[in-house]
């Protein structure tokens, strides 16, 4: 620090009455110049003070004792003009931050260095924002890619996160939350996947993930734009909440203890509420993965949008295509990738174990009805086969499919649709329950796992409090459970009472939707009628606008149960099954419902099902459902 100095060599005589005025301006004069000189972060910018300022006189000192006296009187004042004229002291309360010498600046620096946030983050979101808005433009500071803390942590970006996360900001406007998603997208709707983007012909807009819905209204299966979330780096300092999602990322490790989870790059995150929604990965079947690394380049796994786009790439030049698996998205896949077959000539072979489409689901007669619908879309259906080897045909360059009825399937590229297995990889180092018989991790009706740890969609094996203990693999469940989850981490407590339901769509013509439980095995009646032009997929999304079904219900008019005076007969297998109602049965009461291109009468099937009564009379149950009103 620099000092300016006048100093007159003592006497030991009394301070004249001049001296002491000058001391009493000078002193105050000083201290004022040193507190103005400091920065509004505390360092000091201005190191040069006056320190010190004696003048001495003595009585009786004469002639040479009054020029001393003068001499110090003339430098005092020169100085103090340089000083003041400088803007090293000013008489205001308001620091001039704009004269700044570099070497007091260097001084400053060295005296009061800044912090350093290398290898050390900030201990709180708190700390972080602090700093950063109390730093200046010139010397920003950088906050952490990944945050150390988020209030509101969810693992999995699927459809289930989303819910959770909209639920969260409807109950807690400031919230903070955080997703992390191992795919390098942001979170989307799977459903399309699968149906509506494959019967696009607008190449370019399928290329960006946009589709026409039956009704010809284009979409994006992004939930939000990408101006919707913040980055994760600035989510600690959003005043008002808000939203990131961390992609490329994948959660190793979750101590539920220490409120920690640890990323696949070491790094920790701590949170105050977690949700997990994992959702699921494709089955692979054993045939297959013994097969070697030359089938398995041509083989799909088919789930996410990667899978979708190669396997429209491969499906654009191939010349034959199979299909394994006859489930929901087996047969979704091969009408679609019927409809392209016949179109650039290529086969496609569909083959499974069940007797017909949707074997685990649907009555049998119901079941090959759907198989004759699958086949006039121009597939090739084998039934009631499995695979017993797979190999590389070297003279075609194909994929050589051995089935147990002794046939062999030659194809370009190969799907394997055999359902899903819950991601629980978490419960390794967690120590939370996975169910043995259904898989997914258990969880309470509120959805909790643990004390802060809730778990929603595919991964959550849940207690439905009127069918017992669940796990549910489709798009509304994640809505639902995802939408409570977020809810119950907001201090809501709702148990999970809603029935969730479930649609396939074989083209824009054939379509049903499902609630409860919907098990071939069970006893079923069904009541059918004959359908009408509004009686499709199509129809219900014209009048809807909405193509997921599981919102469908709340865009169309509200309507209520209303009972019609037709008796419907119970049909047999040889009719055309237009439009009907299907009821799956254990003692005597309904436990699942399939709405066979019947629309926007969920809510209906809903209260049956939690109503759980007993009925004699089925055909008198299925007048709530309209099938023969006059407008029929």
């Amino acid at each position: 620090m620099v000092s300016y100095c006048f100093h007159v060599s003592s006497v030991k005589k009394k301070p004249s009455v001049m001296y002491r005025t000058i001391l009493r301006s000078v002193r105050p004069l000083s201290r004022r110049a040193t507190r103005q000189s400091r920065h509004k972060n505390g360092s000091i910018l201005l190191g040069q003070t006056v320190r010190q300022m004696a003048v001495e006189s003595s009585e009786g000192i004469g002639t040479k004792g009054t020029l001393w006296l003068v001499g110090g009187a003339a430098a005092f004042v020169g100085l103090g003009t340089f000083v003041y004229s400088n803007g090293y002291i000013v008489f205001n309360n308001t620091p001039d931050k704009s004269v700044l010498s570099k070497s007091v600046v260097a001084d400053t620096e060295k005296d009061v260095p800044l912090a350093s946030t290398e290898g050390n983050p900030p201990a709180s979101e708190d700390e972080a924002a602090s700093q950063a808005a109390s730093s200046s433009a010139s010397e920003p500071v950088e906050l952490p890619t990944i945050p150390g803390h988020a209030p509101y942590l969810l693992i999995g970006a699927g459809t289930a996160s989303f819910a959770a996360f909209r639920a969260i900001r409807a109950n807690d406007s400031t919230a903070k939350i955080l997703v992390i998603g191992e795919e390098d997208f942001l979170p989307y709707m799977r459903p399309p996947l699968s149906k509506e983007l494959w019967f696009s012909d607008d190449k370019e807009k399928v290329n960006d993930l946009k589709f026409q819905q039956w009704n010809g209204k284009e979409r994006s299966v992004f939930f939000e734009p990408d101006s919707f979330y913040c980055k994760p780096s600035e989510l600690p300092i959003k005043e008002k909440g808000g939203v990131a999602v961390l992609s490329g990322h994948q959660v190793v490790r979750l101590d539920v203890h220490k409120k920690t989870v640890t990323l696949d790059d070491g790094t920790k995150i701590t949170y105050d509420k977690c949700l997990i929604a994992t959702g699921g990965n494709p089955r692979n079947l054993p045939e297959i993965e013994k097969a070697g690394s030359d089938v398995m380049e041509r083989v799909t796994l088919f789930r996410n949008i990667k899978d979708f786009k190669r396997l429209d790439e491969a499906t654009q030049t191939a010349k034959s295509v199979a299909i394994i698996g006859g489930g929901f998205l087996g047969s979704e896949l091969a009408c679609a990738l019927g409809k392209r077959g016949k179109e650039i000539g290529a086969k496609v072979t569909q083959f499974f174990p069940e007797a017909g489409n949707m074997g685990r689901v649907l009555p049998e007669y119901l079941s090959k009805w759907t198989t004759n619908k699958v086949e006039s879309e121009g597939v090739d259906v084998i039934t009631g086969v499995v695979l017993k080897s797979a190999s590389l045909n070297t003279d075609s360059n194909q994929v050589a499919l051995t089935l147990s009825n002794g046939a062999e399937v030659l194809a370009d590229h190969v799907v394997v649709a055999v359902g899903l297995e819950p991601n629980t990889a978490l419960s390794i180092t967690s120590g939370l329950e996975v169910d043995d018989r259904l898989g997914g991790y258990r969880v309470n009706a509120e959805l909790e796992a643990r004390r802060d740890v809730w778990v929603a969609g595919d991964a959550s094996c849940f207690y439905d409090m009127k069918l017992g203990r669940r796990r549910v693999e489709h798009h509304d469940h994640a809505v639902v459970s995802g939408r409570l989850a977020g809810e119950n981490m907001t201090g809501a407590a709702k148990p999970y009472w809603h029935q969730s339901m479930f649609w396939s769509d074989l083209g824009p013509n054939v379509g049903y939707e499902a609630i409860g439980i919907v098990d071939s095995s069970l006893e079923t009646v069904g009541v059918f009628a004959k359908a009408t032009e509004k009686d499709t997929p199509k129809a219900v999304v014209e009048a809807t606008g909405e193509s997921i079904r599981s919102t469908t219900e709340e865009a169309a008019p509200s309507q209520a149960p209303t009972t019609s005076t037709a008796e419907p007969p119970v049909q047999s297998s040889t009719e055309d099954y237009g439009k009907g109602v299907v009821f799956y049965m254990k003692d005597e009461t309904v436990v699942g419902i399939v709405l066979w291109n019947v629309f926007n009468r969920m809510p209906i099937a809903r209260r049956v099902i939690k109503e759980g009564k007993q009925y004699s009379d089925l055909s008198e149950l299925a007048k709530l459902f309209s099938l023969y009103d006059k407008e029929d």
